[in-house]
């Protein structure tokens, strides 16, 4: 076999369709730009570099869409799926990883594979010839992205993700803090005590929306919109929507029982999520932000418990860009207009490390199969893979599209004959029947 698959980039999707289509038995070369070329959130040359959060979310595959989807990864023998659980860190119901050994790892097995080879540096326009996957994630960089805009006829689509900050645990004060998961959740002790939480009463709170509400915020440069997707707002775009939107969101205080005081219910509570092995590091649960630096450091220690935090890493704020997906690309993830090119993972319109990896593993095979003379049909719509790559090929409203995390509503209803199904029900039927039409799309191939 003499034809390879080029692959630009190295984050989730990269190195999953590296891994997929060398496993395949075809030749790749992995083009990564780091750390010749840096972004703004990224910190070291790994692959599969984790910069927003250290989870991938809920694990729970009968319940839920995204526990789902890491079900089907593992299934098809998914590298960014088989690594992050070799590297898990207590997390309740969510697979969160020890991010730097995790990056460390997939580095490590996409080298050793005797089918990839690496090549680092920039590249700047899209290809003409060959057969190539552009993964380059939401920091395509400027180059690539004017190479993309002219080939597609098509106006820069652009959010901005926010990046939560990281605190050292030991200057979390626990005598005000203390551990537990929402509800519990969890099969052993360490699970169930994965998060730490932060309490606010009401006159408290309402000071802490005061004081993010007049906050200095990050400007934006000339010329850039900020669109931000839902999944991931900044807190304080979140607070402008109505005072009692973060008591409904990151901050809500329901399924938590004060260690220290057990008979006072919160008003708020605030948790952080433990961000690497060692315990060391707590990562503040859904607090992104656009704060400048000093008015962050002062914001945040208003939190009861963090008045004397130490700060690893402030928040920070970066540019997104996607492709209107729904109309460039075909059911085979190819640009219509230079079919020898793939797009995959999160600059495709897919949001999130585990959406992006498991568009990142249909474009290896899709790519290995027809270098092979063949033609992989894309998974089920019944299926969490094949719900997402149904959504951004043609699913969406292309005039209206947005980036989108894998969720039941994207979909096929279920038949709910005989009567009304619970929610817990009708969700597990929508896992039985993907995982039954996941198995068959495996094996047919």
């Amino acid at each position: 076999m003499h034809e390879t698959i080029h692959i630009i980039g190295g984050g989730m999707a990269g190195s999953e369709a590296a891994w997929q289509a060398a496993q395949a038995g075809v030749p790749v070369v992995l083009h990564e730009m780091r750390p010749e070329v840096g972004t703004f959130a990224h910190r070291t040359g790994s692959f599969a570099e984790m910069v927003c959060s250290n989870s991938f979310r809920s694990d729970d595959d009968e319940r839920n869409a995204v526990g789902l989807l890491h079900w089907e990864m593992g299934a098809a023998n998914g590298l960014i799926m088989e690594t992050a659980r070799a590297h898990r860190l207590p997390a309740g119901g969510a697979l969160a990883v020890d991010r730097d050994p995790f990056a460390e790892a997939v580095t490590a097995r996409l080298k050793a594979h005797p089918l990839i080879s690496v090549e680092y540096g920039e590249i700047t326009e899209l290809p003409r010839e060959g057969y190539w996957i552009v993964a380059t994630g939401p920091l395509t960089s400027g180059a690539l992205a004017q190479s993309i805009r002219a080939e597609t006829g098509a106006e820069s689509l652009a959010f901005f993700d926010a990046i939560a900050p990281i605190v050292y645990a030991e200057s979390i004060d626990m005598s005000v803090a203390w551990r537990q998961s929402r509800y519990d959740k969890g099969e052993t002790e360490e699970e169930r005590t994965a998060y730490i939480n932060c309490p606010m009463t009401k006159p408290q709170y309402e000071a802490f929306i005061d004081a993010l509400l007049a906050a200095d915020k990050t400007e934006f440069h000339e010329g850039e919109t900020a669109g931000y997707f839902d999944g991931c707002l900044p807190i304080e775009v979140m607070a402008e929507r109505g005072r009692e939107t973060l008591r409904h969101g990151p901050m809500k205080p329901v399924g938590l029982t004060n260690a220290h005081k057990p008979e006072e219910k919160a008003y708020a509570v605030v948790q952080l999520r433990r961000d690497n092995q060692l315990g060391t590091l707590y990562n503040i649960v859904g607090f992104q932000t656009k704060m400048k630096y000093g008015a962050q450091t002062a914001v945040f220690k208003m939190i009861p418990g963090l008045e004397n935090a130490s700060f690893a890493r402030l928040g920070g704020i970066h540019r997104n860009t996607f492709i209107n997906s729904p109309r460039l690309l075909d059911n085979q993830m190819r640009l219509r207009s230079r079919p020898n090119i793939r797009f995959a993972g999160q600059v495709t319109g897919v949001e999130g490390y585990v959406e992006s990896a498991a568009m990142g593993l249909l474009a290896g095979r899709m790519a290995a199969a027809e270098i092979r003379g063949e033609t992989l049909p894309p998974p089920p719509p019944e299926t969490a893979t094949g719900a997402l790559i149904t959504h951004i090929t043609g699913g969406a409203e292309a005039k209206t599209f947005q980036p989108m995390n894998v969720n039941f509503g994207l979909f096929p209803p279920i038949d709910a004959k005989g009567g009304r199904r619970g929610r817990k029900d009708r969700y597990k039927a929508y896992t039985d029947r993907a995982k039954d039409a996941f198995t068959q799309w495996l094996a047919a191939q």
